[in-house]
């Protein structure tokens, strides 16, 4: 029987992507790990490999085509001794046949409201729902009724579809407790969750059209691509269900820039250490001083970090992404130099791995670079923290009575409040500038 290749899910919070690239084409024999497309999400490209041996018998979806949701036919894999008249319904719409009956019985009955939507209580029966309903969000089953969300493979979400299966109450044997299909073997059926309930928030709206105030032809209107409409939809979702409060302080440069010159005076060839990479091991340090800041809100509970894995925000033409540098606290700064540098440069390049810029428990954003002297920035979740980054400068300060001149900069740490308090951020906050002000702390 024909085998229909699905949008993967390329990461738990992956909804919907860009098909960027076709590496076959109908009639290509393909074997188990060869690479079939490249699929762009909103921050990178990834290859695709196929999973069955088989022969490619349609393209369903063409080069190119963006907004294709998790889990969409995007082609049909024919076995041996199958051929193209094999293939049934060649198109997504396959999705959408269970509920057709119901709207068919319903036609024929004169006088009869058009607004009744019995095909509500349909995903009670059989876990399904026509595609269109669905159209650039993600399956069914990838939320909660109360918003958490649920990592499920592409797999298991189309077995639990099919099958009727709550997924709410599966706990997963899969990496970071991700529901695989040996999970579902001996899962209840027909209890499947209506999925309708998830608000439209794929593609926040502004409450008042900005259109209306501006004359046509006064503007050029720039339709959003995948990075710029899931930065609108993540940090829409960050700022309104996430109570943030600000702490700022002021740290002295003097030091650190003294010992950043005379490392990159002797270090080797190809190393140059930047403020950031001080800042970076800083922050990490900090975090194991303070555990307690190191913290994630799971809604029933806080998740303490074992490890500091700092994300450093990356600008790139659009948008920007946030690569993460894993157990910053066990990296010297060469390392975390050659890291910081090597994630920033894929990022712009669009190759980075979903394990790379996914998690994570803290980020720094630095706009000092730019001049900025002092801003808030808005925290990524799931972390419950980001520390903003201004600039360093020359600024009067008062030593033993004396007024004097030194390298000061201000960071903003933006916290959440369902996870940290004004008094631990602040516990934090003296950590970090101790080691920022005294860096042969970072030594110790």
């Amino acid at each position: 029987m024909p085998k229909n290749i699905l949008m993967p899910a390329l990461s738990p919070t992956m909804e919907e992507g860009t098909l960027a690239k076709w590496h076959v084409k109908e009639g290509d024999e393909v074997k188990s790990g060869d690479v079939i497309a490249e699929i762009e999400t909103d921050k990178a490209t990834m290859e695709v490999e196929a999973i069955d041996d088989g022969r490619i018998g349609k393209l369903v979806v063409p080069e190119g085509t963006e907004g294709i949701a998790v889990n969409k036919v995007i082609a049909v894999l024919l076995e041996e001794g199958e051929d193209k008249n094999d293939i049934e319904t060649p198109s997504q719409e396959k999705e959408s046949e269970a509920p057709k009956p119901e709207t068919e019985k319903k036609e024929p009955v004169k006088g009869e409201p058009v607004k009744e939507e019995p095909a509500k209580e349909e995903p009670e029966k059989n876990g399904t729902r026509p595609a269109k309903a669905e159209a650039g969000k993600a399956p069914p089953a990838s939320e909660s009724a109360k918003g958490e969300r649920i990592f499920a493979s592409p797999l298991a979400r189309r077995i639990a579809a099919q099958q009727g299966i709550d997924l709410t109450a599966i706990k997963g044997s899969g990496p970071h407790g991700r529901i695989v299909k040996t999970d579902l073997d001996d899962a209840p059926k027909d209890t499947a969750k209506s999925a309708a309930p998830r608000a439209a928030e794929a593609a926040p709206m502004p409450g008042i059209d900005p259109r209306a105030f501006y004359e046509k032809g006064s503007y050029e209107e720039v339709p959003l691509d995948g990075m710029r409409r899931t930065i609108a939809r993540r940090l829409t979702q960050s700022m309104r269900e996430i109570p943030h409060f600000y702490l700022t302080i002021d740290c002295e440069l003097d030091e650190l820039l003294d010992a950043r010159r005379k490392l990159n005076a002797e270090a080797p060839e190809g190393v140059k250490l930047s403020v950031n990479d001080f800042l970076i091991r800083a922050a990490a340090l900090a975090l194991m001083k303070v555990p307690d800041a190191n913290v994630s809100f799971a809604g029933t509970a806080l998740l303490k970090h074992k490890s500091a894995d700092i994300g450093i925000a990356v600008a790139l033409d659009g948008g920007l992404i946030t690569p993460i540098i894993r157990n910053a606290e066990q990296k010297g700064l060469a390392d975390i130099s050659a890291e910081a540098k090597s994630l920033a440069g894929r990022a712009r390049d669009k190759k980075l791995k979903p394990a790379e810029y996914e998690g994570g428990s803290f980020s720094i954003s630095n706009l000092g670079m730019f001049g900025i002297k002092h801003f808030t920035a808005v925290i990524n979740p799931p972390q419950a923290s980001i520390l903003a980054v201004g600039k360093g400068e020359l600024r009067p300060v008062v030593r033993d009575g004396k007024l004097e001149v030194a390298n000061v900069m201000s960071v903003t740490m933006s916290c959440d409040h369902r996870a940290i308090d004004g008094a631990l951020g602040a516990r934090f906050l003296e950590a970090f500038r101790s080691f920022v002000e005294y860096p042969a702390r970072m030594l110790l």
